[in-house]
């Protein structure tokens, strides 16, 4: 570990460098404003451009060479390097998972922050903007290129889209960090896989009475909800399954001709994801076979069903103990932080944690809390750690005059 003290001492004791630290600190109101400004523009999944223009008119008005906007959404540009250096992609997510009717008003008591998306994932943004503005006004000249962006389709239903096309498009970058959630200390590594799927049982129906013994939609998917509620899945790593929507029937009078399950399977590993998928496809045709056996009835002419899988998000797995983890262990105790690893999460680092890219998630500063809901709040406590801590850790990454990078190029 020896590489990483001498980097940081080298770093900590450089004059550019405390003055981007200084900058950053002393831009932390402004950070907070713009933060309200992002966070009052609506961006719910699949709409997001106002926001992506928003973003891309700042990295734009920064400085950044060659800033765009691609066919996906994503906005990004670039700071050279002096060449010769890994290439980092550093990103925070644009989307938040509120509709478009949504009031963003934002609005402040005691010194907190309220609004939906204040947090998530607009200080992610506002931070990445403040260490932009933090390298451009300094005369520091790193090795390695940075990319600087902003990704669509984070949350939810947008199922990584943003980062999945940037990386289909862009085969060159070495390094990823994801700006996402608060804490300066915690370091997140690996990423937690998803699958989502929309499963349709459709049956001949029927009057209730008239009809009985007629398979029903509705008593299919409640055998194969059952089935999926008894699993008792891995406990390490940690699997979970959950049916978050049943809906189907008409009338309590008429045998159901169609019900829809909407399933979330998890895990932080994937073997486990896969075999929880297979037993899930199991219970499913088990659940349409006993059904339609009850009555009597072919598969052809009784209950059948169709599966949809809306959702793919891989499960990302690395070591602890590679070079992206151990910059960040170290940048952030530069900053006379603790650092800690945290648990895995499912963020715009899963992908390309899975197509062995190295990626990590690193929080913006501050407190925050009620993620997802419309009490969602920020407290500006020493927002500027956040963004003091991704700065080091790029810096550490793609490496100095003097320095060489902890990254190494991907081949």
């Amino acid at each position: 570990m020896a590489q990483y003290e001498q980097v940081y001492h080298a770093l900590m004791n450089n004059n550019d460098v405390k003055q981007m630290l200084s900058s950053i600190n002393a831009d932390d109101k402004n950070t907070l404003d713009e933060q309200i400004t992002i966070a009052q523009i609506p961006a719910p999944p699949f709409s997001e451009h106002e926001r992506a223009d928003y973003i891309k008119k700042c990295l734009e008005e920064l400085g950044l060479l060659d800033v765009r906007k691609d066919e996906e959404g994503n906005v990004y540009g670039r700071r050279k390097g002096a060449g010769n250096g890994p290439t980092l992609f550093v990103s925070a997510h644009i989307d938040s998972v509120f509709s478009k009717d949504t009031d963003t008003t934002v609005s402040e008591k005691d010194g907190i922050y309220y609004g939906p998306g204040i947090t998530d994932d607009a200080r992610g943004l506002a931070a990445l903007l403040t260490i932009v503005r933090a390298f451009q006004q300094s005369a520091i000249e790193t090795t390695g290129d940075i990319i600087f962006g902003g990704t669509v389709g984070e949350e939810g239903p947008g199922d990584l889209r943003g980062v999945k096309a940037f990386f289909k498009d862009n085969r060159d970058i070495d390094g990823f960090i994801s700006i996402d959630a608060v804490s300066p200390t915690e370091i997140i590594y690996n990423g937690t896989g998803s699958f989502r799927y929309i499963v349709t049982y459709k049956g001949p129906g029927g009057h209730s009475f008239g009809a009985f013994g007629t398979p029903s939609a509705v008593h299919a998917a409640a055998r194969a909800t059952v089935k999926l509620a008894d699993l008792e899945p891995s406990t390490d790593p940690k699997t979970t399954f959950n049916v978050g929507v049943f809906e189907g029937g008409t009338i309590p009078t008429a045998i159901a001709e169609e019900a829809k399950l909407a399933i979330d399977l998890r895990s932080n590993g994937e073997p486990e994801l896969d075999s929880i998928e297979q037993t899930m496809f199991r219970f499913l045709q088990e659940a349409a076979d006993e059904e339609n056996r009850k009555w009597a009835f072919s598969s052809e002419e009784g209950v059948g069903y169709t599966i949809e899988q809306i959702g793919d998000r891989p499960v990302g797995s690395q070591s602890s103990s590679t070079e992206i983890v151990e910059t960040a262990w170290y940048a952030t105790e530069a900053l006379a932080l603790a650092p800690s690893l945290a648990p895995p999460a499912s963020t715009d680092s899963n992908y390309p944690m899975s197509i062995g890219v190295p990626s990590i998630t690193l929080g913006a500063g501050g407190q925050a809390g009620g993620a997802h809901t419309l009490l969602e709040w920020y407290r500006p406590e020493k927002g500027y750690l956040g963004p003091q801590r991704v700065l080091l850790t790029i810096l550490g990454l793609v490496g100095t005059v003097g320095n060489s990078p902890t990254l190494r190029k991907r081949t």
